[in-house]
């Protein structure tokens, strides 16, 4: 049969008792492209975040700041790092549960952080969007009480934030950007 017969069908997800996972189509799996069938973590990528987007599926993230498994993943898996012991403790449960149809060690292309030169995983998080006028104004007022070296720079980094149309403050990264 092929995948469009899939459509719009559903299966018992293999580790949460008594929830059902839509079948849903998705123009990032091609026929040279991924295995006709995926999972979808939608808050754990793009492409995911998307199909999911379409369709009005929640994006609940299971996995926290630390990259540890959250209490909604499960008593199994809780408190354990995705990357690490929550691995095995996920093919152990697709074991139990008779669901794991193949095993084989794989190297996954992750993003890797430039700092700690560690795998990085893609998590959704919480984002405030706030009144441009209103951080202007006050990243404008804070900026010139700093003593900017060269002092010709001030000018610079003023009328860089008068240009600035978006605003989002995130605290997704401890130390910064480059």
């Amino acid at each position: 049969f092929s995948g469009a017969d899939l459509a719009d069908g559903s299966c018992a997800h293999p580790t949460i008792p008594g929830r059902v996972s839509p079948l849903l189509p998705a123009n990032h799996v091609t026929m040279t492209k991924g295995t006709g069938l995926v999972h979808t973590a939608p808050a754990h990528g793009m492409e995911d975040y998307s199909v999911a987007s379409h369709h009005q599926l929640p994006t609940d993230c299971l996995v926290d700041e630390s990259g540890y498994f959250t209490e909604a993943a499960g008593p199994e898996l809780k408190n354990k790092n995705v990357l690490e012991e929550g691995n095995e403790a996920v093919i152990k449960m697709l074991q139990a549960a008779g669901s794991l149809l193949k095993e084989e060690k794989y190297v996954h292309s992750y993003p890797y952080d430039w700092r700690t030169k560690k795998p990085m995983i893609i998590r959704a998080s919480k984002q405030w969007f706030v009144n441009t006028a209103d951080v202007k104004a006050a990243a404008q007022d804070v900026l010139k009480k700093v003593k900017v070296v060269p002092t010709s720079a001030m000018n610079r980094m003023l009328e860089m934030l008068d240009r600035r149309t978006f605003w989002c403050i995130s605290r997704q990264r401890c130390w910064g950007v480059p």
